[in-house]
């Protein structure tokens, strides 16, 4: 305190005499504090102490944070009010069996089948939190009891999770704990199931580590199941549960789908399906795809993305407005039926998931365009494992390079003429790849009511 009270005193000794000696003295003991700030740095190197990279992804981190819950637009006061509401009620419950989180009402369709296997077979309380107000799982629960919907908001939704207390979490959200969604620090011994919301590679379509910190995983197939014991054993990981499960999913539209009525197009029909990934099929090459497809016979739609509708409407309009003479295609934006998608005779794509749902429940063929990859995992060569998204194609369909786009109408008419032979095929492959078809809801709510078992004997014994 000294020499604080010293510098004090001499500020106003000199003020008292010239304006300048203030001016001066005010200006040299910035210069000198700056000179000493340098020395210091100099003498010791906070680089030495301070990791600056870490430092400016945690910034990174924050920043993310603090946008949650704005990017959709802002809330209004009653779903504020709701989510206040909801948050309370969600820990006012005492010994919750079993949580489902879905980030939006479109991610129910994964748990379906299993939520309905629990409902009609247990007494079990399924407490679903969602972070969309308008959830159907709303309406869902008027009439179901047993489900106790909560509306949690993305950024009350980092606290829910720390302080979760349930048996079993499921959800479909990769990379828990990797970022602001954690695993709970109330209880170490929930169960964290992942389902996944699609059949191709998890090792190259999620980011790295994605799934290190769940506890069990629900497998659709012997190779995501490869891929996992492969990732534990490269990165010397714990071992998870991994369970196969299969894809109720696809057991539903495959189940819709033989209830469809069928009948023989007398005009062959083509439907092209892009991704919404970077430089895909809309990007790239569709006009020399629909020129060169064109005038051969075939009832020709593009079904973009609903990306693509949302983000490029102008560009949406353009291909209708060039193409508008043209009697044989057709530019569709309306997405409220699926019948154009099952109905097709032949699928036209990049790397979108479509393909899969496409061909694993009609068995029809996928012509494939060599679109370049996306690729979320930079390690994934590291298990030695090649992507089912790569050599999957060449079972279901065939590839055509862009390059090689002159060549598809040619191409096209030849997996036609094969369709009855790719029919058996891909039925085959579907078999082989997938697990449980026709029965995965009842595997994968087995495993989770097992499990709530389990944790209830635990804490039996534990009294």
């Amino acid at each position: 305190y000294g020499m604080m009270i010293f510098s004090v005193g001499l500020s106003l000794y000199l003020g008292c005499f010239v304006y300048a000696g203030v001016a001066l003295y005010w200006t040299a003991s910035n210069i000198f504090a700056i000179l000493q700030l340098y020395l210091l740095n100099w003498a010791i190197n906070p680089k030495n102490y301070v990791d600056y990279e870490a430092l400016e992804e945690t910034k990174k981190e924050l920043a993310e944070i603090e946008a949650l819950g704005t990017k959709k637009g802002k809330r209004n006061k009653e779903d504020i009010k709701r989510e206040k509401a909801d948050y309370k009620k969600f820990f006012s419950v005492v010994n919750k069996h079993l949580v489902f989180y879905s980030e939006g009402s479109g991610f129910y369709k994964y748990f379906k089948g299993i939520i309905e296997y629990i409902l009609n077979n247990t007494n079990i309380t399924i407490h679903y939190v969602t972070s969309d107000p308008d959830d159907q799982i709303f309406r869902i629960a008027e009439k179901e009891s047993k489900i106790k919907p909560y509306y949690i908001g993305e950024k009350k939704l980092i606290t829910l999770m720390m302080k979760m207390d349930a048996d079993v979490v499921v959800m479909t959200m990769p990379d828990i704990e990797n970022y602001h969604i954690k695993r709970s620090y109330i209880r170490k011994d929930i169960n964290y199931v992942y389902v996944p919301h699609g059949m191709d590679s998890l090792n190259m379509t999620m980011r790295t580590g994605s799934m290190d910190h769940y506890d069990s995983v629900l497998c659709t197939g012997k190779i995501q199941k490869e891929e996992i014991e492969k990732t534990e054993e490269v990165y010397n990981l714990p071992k998870k549960e991994l369970v196969e499960w299969g894809y109720s999913l696809l057991d539903e539209m495959r189940e819709d789908y033989a209830k469809m009525p069928k009948k023989e197009n007398d005009i062959k029909s083509i439907l092209i399906a892009p991704s919404w990934q970077k430089d895909n099929i809309v990007d790239s090459c569709l006009e020399d795809i629909l020129d060169n497809l064109k005038g051969h016979g075939y009832k020709i739609t593009v079904r973009p993305h609903p990306q693509h509708v949302r983000h490029m409407p102008e560009k949406m309009e353009g291909l209708k407005e060039r193409y508008k003479n043209d009697t044989d295609i057709e530019i569709q934006t309306d997405f409220s039926s699926n019948s154009t998608v099952f109905e097709a005779d032949l699928m036209i794509t990049d790397w979108s998931g479509i393909a899969y749902e496409y061909a694993y429940t009609t068995c029809k063929p996928v012509l494939f365009i060599d679109t370049p990859m996306k690729i979320m995992n930079p390690e994934y060569k590291k298990i030695g494992i090649e992507p089912l998204n790569i050599w999957m194609r060449y079972e279901i369909g065939r590839v055509l390079k862009l390059d090689e786009i002159d060549k598809t109408a040619d191409t096209a008419a030849k997996m036609l003429a094969a369709s009855d032979t790719y029919k058996d095929s891909i039925d085959r492959f579907v078999k082989e790849y997938v697990y449980n078809l026709g029965s995965s809801a009842s595997v994968g709510a087995k495993y989770i009511i097992q499990e709530i078992q389990k944790a209830i004997k635990r804490h039996k014994e534990q009294e």
